[in-house]
């Protein structure tokens, strides 16, 4: 659980600095990236995602307060868990679904599906 912990910090400060290098570090290269909340599905590789990331101002760089918290992680074996997480970027707060696989000797997201809502 130490390793998916640790992982799972480098994505919340890769989202709040924009940094694709450090989500390039834990996202695997063949994850995709899937959304419906607007009415899609909304469905990315890396390249397209990472594409966005480098393209928006930071949350850091504007001076957001940090909303990320694990809200939990199930293991399915020693090579396979999900992990649901919140955090925010400008008004969307943000529920994810992280799917992980441990290939390689560490931990990879797979597959980011995600909802997000408006705050207030």
């Amino acid at each position: 659980m130490a390793a998916i912990a640790e992982l799972l910090t480098v994505y919340f400060d890769g989202l709040h600095h924009s940094d694709t290098s450090r989500l390039r570090d834990v996202f695997h290269p063949d994850a995709r990236y899937v959304c419906a909340t607007e009415g899609g599905p909304l469905h990315l590789d890396m390249e397209a995602y990472f594409a966005i990331v480098d393209q928006r101002p930071s949350p850091a760089s504007r001076g957001e307060a940090r909303s990320d918290r694990i809200l939990g992680v199930e293991l399915a074996g020693p090579v396979t868990a999900l992990a649901r997480v919140q955090c925010s970027i400008g008004p969307k707060l943000f529920t994810d679904f992280l799917s992980l696989i441990h290939v390689d000797g560490r931990w990879r997201i797979i597959c980011k599906v995600f909802h997000f809502d408006l705050r207030a």
